[in-house]
């Protein structure tokens, strides 16, 4: 059988469970609606920020962007499920909290952000109540992809979708990656389309504004990700600040082991391409918690690069699993770094950050 074959015997195979898992989505959706299943709303601002889709859409770098732009004047709170964690229940962060303790996206957040009260609890509800009663209570609190958490009513919502995967272009689970049907797209006041290219045209973003048929009452924005400056993610890494940069590496014809443990490396990939002179990828699944084994093939994978000039680098996320991790010897600290990730707007930035800075004053 060909591939395009099994790919449309596969659809509908899958067509019935899609549809099945459709009904129950929307008569849970119909049931919050109508009040027939409670929901909880607050007299203090409760950003939340999340999908309808499986798979990273960027809402780390994009709670931490909120982060950014709210911590100067008001004490910010994030609440998160904490996925992959060891612990169960609600848990304060603190300075010493551990990406198996909190979940690494958490904990990635915490100590970028220590000032921030962090906290993680799947029932946000409960989460929020906690937060409140802490000794440090916060003025606002974002949730960490909670949009599928319907017994909690932020006062705001920001739907983040994924511009190589549009959702009007998808499937419901398990024919496609779809949490949600794409009108509950409705719930939210902000649509971002983010990781979008940089050279993106007008065009381009038009017939994704048009295929989107957003309400009046929601604003849609374009943003992309963009790279840091490398940084190490071990105190004993023997590359300086100076070396790490992009042009410096080029120009040192560094290869690179990139190790990776997310939903879609190849972007992160591509970017290690313009400046590597060779690039090795070594991909895990999304949150993995790299065992003993995989620490030492990954340890045999960089030996095996010929170039004397070589580096790992990986990403945030895995980074504050990998500094937890015993089995890492001292050779590969020396050479693991992290390349950060931030969002950056293609137009209107200053409209985005007026909408979250008038909610926020305004509740």
């Amino acid at each position: 059988m060909s591939v395009k074959g099994k790919s449309i015997l596969l659809k509908v195979l899958l067509s019935p469970f899609a549809f099945l898992y459709g009904v129950i989505v929307t008569i849970r959706n119909w049931m919050f609606d109508n009040a027939l299943l409670p929901s909880v709303s607050y007299d203090f601002p409760v950003i939340c920020v999340g999908n309808i889709t499986v798979g990273g859409t960027g809402k780390t770098p994009f709670t931490e962007y909120l982060i950014r732009l709210l911590q100067g004047q008001k004490k910010v709170g994030v609440l998160s499920r904490g996925y992959k964690r060891s612990t169960s229940g609600y848990l304060l962060s603190t300075k010493y909290s551990k990406a198996s303790e909190i979940g690494d996206e958490p904990c990635q957040i915490k100590r970028k952000f220590p000032d921030v009260v962090l906290a993680v609890d799947a029932d946000r509800r409960r989460g929020i109540r906690k937060m409140r009663e802490a000794e440090v209570c916060p003025d606002l609190i974002l949730l960490d992809d909670a949009y599928q958490h319907r017994y909690v009513k932020p006062g705001f919502s920001i739907l983040l979708i994924d511009y190589n995967r549009l959702v009007t272009e998808d499937s419901l689970l398990p024919l496609g990656q779809l949490r949600e049907p794409v009108r509950s797209m409705n719930r939210a006041n902000i649509v971002v389309v983010n990781k979008c290219p940089t050279n993106a045209t007008p065009m381009e973003l038009r017939i994704i504004k048009k295929n989107l048929a957003l309400y009046p009452y929601q604003t849609l924005y374009f943003s992309s990700i963009a790279y840091g400056d490398i940084i190490p993610v071990f105190d004993s890494c023997v590359f300086a600040v100076e070396t790490l940069k992009k042009e410096a590496l080029r120009a040192g014809n560094y290869s690179v082991l990139c190790v990776t443990g997310i939903a879609t490396p190849k972007p992160l990939e591509e970017y290690i391409a313009t400046f590597a002179k060779e690039l090795k990828p070594m991909q895990f699944g999304d949150h993995h918690n790299f065992s003993k084994s995989d620490i030492l093939s990954i340890e045999q994978e960089f030996k095996s690069i010929a170039s004397p000039n070589k580096i790992i680098l990986t990403t945030e996320k895995d980074a504050v699993r990998l500094q937890e991790n015993p089995h890492i010897s001292d050779e590969l600290k020396k050479v693991i770094c992290s390349v950060p990730l931030t969002v950056r707007f293609l137009a209107d930035e200053e409209s985005f950050n007026k909408q979250i800075l008038d909610y926020v004053r305004k509740n």
